[in-house]
């Protein structure tokens, strides 16, 4: 016969043992053990500090807490599903170990206020992590930058030849995605650490706690001012799992553009083998896995955000089961989060290399200097749409005789229009159409070194 649950006294008999198993969350919520007992110990401090116990009881319960740390840490406590959950599984042990005593634990608290503490802590901890491993995505982006300021690669709107431009500046565009993640985690922390310890079950308890002193005990920023709020708000989940979704968008076009830079149709970079694969069957290929799964991953933490959202939309206050499911999809998303970021700096730093002399000629290539031919008459006199279409005129009989712009003789140019001069060809070079656009945030390569420097110091300032 399956063992009563702790609260089975208001009960004849016990679950049944698919519900039991289909109830537990002990298979998963066995993460925030750490954050349970780091809670509980807290709990315990602040009973005693109120007079609620003594403060002997206190020390008796903090210390078989940092028992059962140490025990987990030595694989030698591993609770089953006869815990139910992780709280259950700590109190039952805690009870053990110090008798009684134990059952104290539990006084002026509820599994509500507890879970959303233990979840805050645990998040609290992730999110300071994925930050750091921010900031190490984005050294290695600008270690890339700086050595390839003046190395040019073709721009591209609509997946279309644009403009040549830096390829600096173009990873420099991912250092600000990713300095916007950063910034935007920390936003996230402000409203993760706020503590929902004492709130209780929904409606507060009649034990004179002091929520204050728990809160600066766990270092919460802030207690929930509605107790009703405390224990149902997934906000801090909500935007957590849109801000890691947003993380993985970077990563997941930062992905495609190294996939199609691999391929042999682009081949502005080689894949090194300690990070990529190969064909079961067909020997000369060499994939990209890596950029790969995370733009496959993607999916996956969009999936728990829409979960998050659709768990959250109907439920009345406050606390219901529902909520439960909210930890896997925190879990998982963090894992996937990390897990990328570690894999795309990796791959990075030394799992690729750009292929100069092919991105060298992959700029000389195309029309991508037709707007500086438009500028260039634009500069002397001529109206821009004016211009504009005079050079979409000649990109169209260049195209049909076979030639790039570089290739027009000089009397070709002023055939088209007087201003034309000697300079045109200059004026067109690749290096120089990039150099040209000096305008602030732009490509030149004296912004774009000013852009190295401002990022140097945001990564130094953490």
């Amino acid at each position: 016969m399956t063992k009563k649950q702790t609260w089975s006294q208001r009960f004849e008999s016990a679950l049944h043992p698919a519900i039991a198993r289909f109830n537990a969350s002990i298979g998963f919520d066995i993460e925030l053990i750490k954050y349970d007992i780091t809670g509980s110990q807290a709990h315990a401090k602040m009973l005693a500090h109120t007079g609620i116990i003594s403060h002997e009881e206190g020390e008796i319960l903090s210390t078989g807490l940092e028992q059962i740390r140490q025990e987990y840490d030595q694989g030698k406590f591993q609770p089953g599903i006869d815990s139910e959950d992780v709280h259950f599984a700590v109190e039952k042990r805690l009870t053990e170990i110090v008798g009684d005593v134990g059952k104290k634990l539990h006084t002026a608290r509820s599994r509500n206020d507890q879970v959303g503490t233990d979840t805050r802590l645990y998040l609290r901890d992730q999110i300071q992590q994925i930050r750091w491993q921010l900031r190490e995505f984005q050294g290695v982006i600008l270690d890339i930058a700086e050595k390839n300021v003046e190395t040019l690669i073709p721009g591209y709107t609509h997946l279309q030849r644009a403009q040549p431009v830096s390829l600096a500046h173009h990873l420099l565009a991912y250092f600000q995605m990713a300095q916007r993640d950063w910034e935007r985690l920390a936003d996230v922390y402000s409203r993760v650490n706020i503590s929902p310890l004492g709130c209780g079950a929904l409606a507060g308890t009649t034990f004179p706690i002091d929520r204050h002193y728990t809160a600066k005990l766990l270092h919460f920023d802030h207690v929930y001012a509605n107790s009703l709020d405390g224990v149902s708000d997934r906000d801090f989940a909500i935007e957590f799992l849109c801000a890691a979704s947003i993380i993985m968008v970077h990563l997941s076009r930062l992905s495609e553009e190294v996939i199609l830079w691999a391929s042999e149709e682009f081949r502005f970079v080689t894949l090194k083998d300690s990070c990529a694969t190969g064909s079961s069957i067909m020997p000369q290929k060499k994939n990209p896995d890596v950029p790969e799964l995370v733009r496959g991953k993607t999916g996956r933490v969009f999936g728990h955000l829409q979960a998050m959202l659709v768990i959250m939309k109907g439920l009345p206050l406050a606390y219901n089961k529902d909520l439960q499911e909210d930890k896997e999809g925190i879990f998982d998303s963090v894992n996937t989060v990390k897990a990328c970021l570690e894999a795309m700096t990796i791959l990075l730093q030394e799992g690729l290399e750009f292929r100069h002399q092919r991105l060298a000629t992959a700029v000389t290539e195309d029309f991508a200097n037709a707007t500086d031919v438009a500028d260039y008459l634009a500069a002397r006199g001529v109206p821009f749409r004016e211009a504009y279409n005079i050079v979409g005129k000649v990109v169209k009989t260049s195209i049909a005789a076979g030639k790039l712009l570089k290739d027009l003789h000089l009397e070709e140019w002023q055939e088209i229009h007087p201003a034309f001069a000697a300079d045109i060809y200059e004026a067109i070079a690749p290096r120089q159409v990039v150099a040209a656009r000096n305008s602030y945030g732009g490509t030149g390569f004296v912004q774009v070194r000013e852009a190295i420097i401002n990022a140097r110091t945001q990564l130094n300032g953490k």
